[in-house]
């Protein structure tokens, strides 16, 4: 019997040092997966908001929102309030993915179109996989650094020869929203592997309401809002989806598969992000997008398949 389950049970992949089971590693790609998808709608989501909203209520509110959801979640599953050994990483968290991200990426988007800021986001798979070898050790293969490598590079090209774009005031919020967003990405995932996803999130967002509620008030004083559907559609995306279920489930998948073998799922964000501005904003996609989409997910399978 022993020789029959060893013969038939697959084997365990290991993830960040420690074996995980195939079930286990297949649900959290999904997982991840579908946070991908949520965010690639982030920008597009955003410059509707920005129509009838200005950045500072965006990007605060939108933090407010999620904070008040993630609260009750937290209430109804009386989830128990964090360990102080986890206070830090959650402020991490929060400066990062509450906060920085979300507030460096709206103030480039007054200045900067979708297709423009996909080549910056283009780049944050490999941020996190730099941080996460700092932070939790993790030791890639040469192979999933090259096919890493390969797939930033394709982005990156992909979205500067779409939006013709040249370095920008722009371009400084949104490379600096790189650092701090891979650093919550990375704290969030080491976090999500003691605590489920949606705790993590929903503690750094109920942790960071001290910060967003006075300033999403100044910023509605400041920013008179001249809202339509459209706009208010946006800032719900951004505040429900992008900023509390996108996560919840990323966070979990990270747990799954480790922090760099799921932030390459990332690299099709870009494109799928080009395909959303296109199909809700109306922006011209050029020929090369279909050969660039399959030759980046191409990258991405080797990175998923590539061991540590």
């Amino acid at each position: 019997m022993t020789a029959h389950n060893s013969a038939t049970t697959p084997a365990p992949i290991a993830v960040d040092g420690r074996l995980t089971p195939r079930g286990t590693a297949l649900g959290g790609t999904v997982l991840a997966g579908l946070g991908v998808v949520a965010f690639s709608l982030t920008f597009p989501a955003t410059h509707w908001a920005l129509a009838g909203f200005g950045p500072w209520t965006t990007a605060t509110v939108r933090a407010v929102l999620a904070a008040a959801v993630a609260g009750v979640c937290l209430a109804v599953e009386r989830a128990p309030l964090p360990e102080r050994r986890h206070w830090a990483g959650l402020a991490v968290v929060a400066a990062g993915v509450v906060l920085g991200f979300p507030l460096l990426t709206t103030l480039a988007l007054r200045t900067t179109g979708t297709s423009h800021a996909a080549v910056v986001v283009g780049a944050l798979p490999l941020v996190t996989a730099a941080l996460a070898a700092v932070r939790v050790g993790t030791r890639p293969s040469p192979l999933f650094w090259t096919a890493a490598v390969a797939g930033g590079a394709i982005v990156v090209g992909f979205a500067l020869w779409q939006g013709g774009g040249t370095p920008t005031t722009g371009d400084l919020f949104l490379f600096a929203s790189l650092v701090v967003c891979a650093a919550g990405y990375v704290e969030g995932g080491r976090l999500a592997s003691v605590m489920p996803g949606r705790q993590v999130i929903g503690w750094a967002l109920v942790g960071a309401l001290p910060l967003t509620v006075p300033a999403a008030v100044v910023s509605l004083s400041a920013e008179t809002p001249h809202a339509d559907a459209q706009a208010v559609a946006g800032l719900v995306w951004v505040s429900l989806v992008s900023q509390f279920l996108g996560l919840m489930v990323w966070y979990r998948g990270m747990a799954a598969i480790g922090v760099a073998r799921a932030s390459q799922l990332q690299l099709a964000q870009p494109l799928l992000t080009l395909v959303w501005a296109a199909a809700l904003l109306g922006e011209d996609l050029g020929a090369l997008t279909a050969p660039a989409a399959v030759a980046v997910l191409v990258c991405v399978a080797v990175t998923q398949r590539a061991r540590g």
